[in-house]
């Protein structure tokens, strides 16, 4: 099987137009396979994908994904997973026993990507924590020929300490109070290391192993951190060939998924390493893959799906285990999260539903997560209308296989998205939008600086400043005063310009597109449901077009709003999770009635 065909795409050009990875399930978890390209000359080598843990993770995804990509394109099939308890794999993290788990399952993806590629050498190029698991599971993988380490932990006590310290700035970020944050280690906002592999990765030491059967190494490191190239030194002493790089480009990729940097140089490296390790092998007929695998939980079943013009998309299809109820609902992606969602929040909720009897698909947009971007358009898709042509494709693939209606749900970028679409395809018969931070995308606006400009509006910055814990905070230099200061300064700005504007928004051109997208969906009785945290963002265009208190929205019967209070805008306290599932659930059982005669 290749992984790129020529089709012709909507004006009728033939273009180049490459398809998801071939979704593959084994030891309760997910994985992606990428088999060679159909232009490439297969090589004797595969790759066996170790992936970072928690926002790490998430952050660097799409560079594995691209990564994967280049090889397939040198001849060089992949395979890449979740480890247990982690994104769309079953588990809890709270069940997992420790890193022999995840190094057990490193080694069952090693035996799984042999049979798949057809290969008996194996490489694996690992990121962050799994390095600590590569290198535990070494032993165990089959014709090992070489590992990458890219940004490896290297003292595991340092990292778990380093994981505070980012838990806190990612806390602050999100503008939780110290109340809502949990304090225990390996905790970043809603994602959690199981507390086994805390305990096991704060005893690690790479630099202490003294023994590995790796037998030719990468170890791409950070300048600011000498440990990376001690390590490399450790694996030297024990007889292994060693070649160094700069991880340039580190900071930019894991600070933050939707204005993550791709570091176009590692990559070339990497996968210029894999391929100098590899020979060319006689093509030989593609072997048959089998049927994937639903993982099959309590009351529900993950299927992972691909769909969309030559499956270009990835999805997964959570069905419950016994009758299906209500409508089918869509969850779209918030900017570049993966489709498991930001501390896995879209897996729970689709597995919540399907105990209820509710269907549901979530998946990647082209670009985002693990489907490959559309040629022709543009780099930058958030908030841009082609994204639509995604919705329409995963509508399409959901009306095959369920019955019944059809609704959207979606958090910020995806809340947006869900509204367009909704008025694009009279398919949608509702819509959960939670903290969309707009309900019109000018054209030509910066999303790299909407996003950078925060998720927290001026009413929270003034609130906080107001709190004794804050300025303590200041004085110790946890806090950015500047970056603060540059926010609250916009927001004053931006209010002064709104109240200006305020009294023309019925008859300025971003206005009556507002209203009327609203009177569309109320004329069309689409069920709308707005959830707002109390004080995010986006409750400044919600101000501005609808009123402090909603007053604006009486025209429209088909909208409702909630306000969460203590939430942030990516609804990290539990208590605020489950009112957008109970608002998700209630609104498709409403939908999936039966008519009335």
């Amino acid at each position: 099987m290749s992984n790129t065909t020529i089709s012709p795409d909507n004006d009728g050009t033939a273009i180049g137009h490459r398809a998801a990875a071939v979704p593959v399930t084994f030891y309760e978890t997910v994985g992606l396979y990428m088999p060679v390209s159909v232009a490439a000359q297969p090589c004797d080598v595969a790759v066996l994908f170790a992936s970072p843990w928690g926002l790490e993770e998430m952050s660097s995804h799409k560079f594995f994904r691209q990564m994967a990509d280049m090889l397939a394109d040198r001849g060089i099939s992949s395979l890449r997973f979740d480890y247990p308890g982690t994104g769309d794999a079953l588990g809890d993290p709270a069940a997992v026993t420790g890193l022999d788990v995840w190094s057990q399952c490193l080694a069952e993806a090693g035996r799984r990507l042999s049979v798949l590629s057809g290969c008996s050498r194996i490489i694996v190029v690992s990121q962050g924590i799994g390095a600590v698991v590569t290198q535990k599971a070494a032993g165990e993988i089959a014709g090992l020929a070489g590992a990458a380490f890219l940004a490896p932990v290297v003292s595991g006590r340092t990292h778990i300490r380093e994981l505070a310290v980012w838990s806190k700035v990612v806390d602050d970020n999100l503008g939780l109070r110290d109340d809502q944050r949990t304090g225990e280690s390996g905790v970043i906002a809603s994602f959690v290391m199981p507390k086994a592999i805390v305990e096991d990765v704060r005893k690690t030491d790479l630099r202490a192993i003294e023994a590995t059967v790796v037998p030719r190494a990468l170890v791409v490191g950070r300048a600011d951190r000498p440990t990376d190239a001690e390590f490399a030194e450790t694996l030297r002493g024990l007889g292994v060939v060693v070649e160094t790089a700069a991880f340039e480009g580190y900071d930019q990729l894991v600070a933050n998924p939707t204005v993550s940097r791709m570091p176009v140089a590692v990559i070339d490296h990497v996968v210029s390493w894999v391929a100098g390790l590899a020979t060319e092998a006689k093509r030989q007929p593609d072997l048959p893959i089998p049927p994937v695998l639903p993982l099959d939980g309590a009351g529900f079943s993950d299927l992972p799906v691909r769909f969309g013009k030559n499956d270009h998309l990835s999805g997964m299809l959570c069905r419950p285990t016994g009758a299906q109820v209500g409508a089918t609902v869509i969850f779209l992606t918030s900017a570049y999260d993966r489709k498991a969602g930001w501390g896995r929040a879209t897996v729970k909720m689709a597995r919540a539903l399907a105990q209820t009897g509710i269907t549901s698909l979530r998946f990647d947009t082209a670009s985002a997560g693990d489907s490959p971007p559309v040629p022709g358009r543009p780099e930058q898709v958030l908030y841009h209308e082609t994204q639509n042509a995604d919705v329409f494709a995963a509508i399409d693939f959901v009306e095959e296989l369920t019955p019944g209606p059809v609704m959207t749900a979606g958090r910020c970028s995806g809340a947006y998205l869900g509204l367009q679409a909704s008025l694009a395809d009279p398919r949608i018969r509702g819509n959960v939008s939670v903290n969309p931070a707009v309900f019109h995308w000018k054209e030509g606006r910066s999303v790299e600086e909407a996003v950078v400009q925060g998720t927290r509006s001026l009413n929270d910055y003034g609130r906080r400043m107001l709190n004794r814990d804050t300025f303590s905070r200041i004085f110790q230099g946890e806090i950015d005063i500047r970056a603060a200061l540059r926010n609250i300064a916009r927001g004053i700005g931006g209010r002064i310009r709104n109240r200006l504007l305020h009294a023309f928004r019925h008859v300025l051109p971003e206005g009556r597109k507002v209203y009327g997208s609203f009177r569309t969906l109320s004329q069309r009785g689409m069920p709308l449901a707005l959830i707002y945290s109390e004080n995010d963002i986006g409750l400044d265009a919600f101000h501005f077009f609808f009123g402090r208190d909603g007053e604006g929205l009486k025209p429209y019967g088909n909208t409702s709003v909630t306000m969460i209070p203590d939430a942030d805008h990516n609804l990290t306290p539990p208590a605020a999770s489950a009112i957008y599932l109970e608002t998700v659930r209630l609104m498709a059982i409403d939908i999936g009635k039966p008519a009335k005669a």
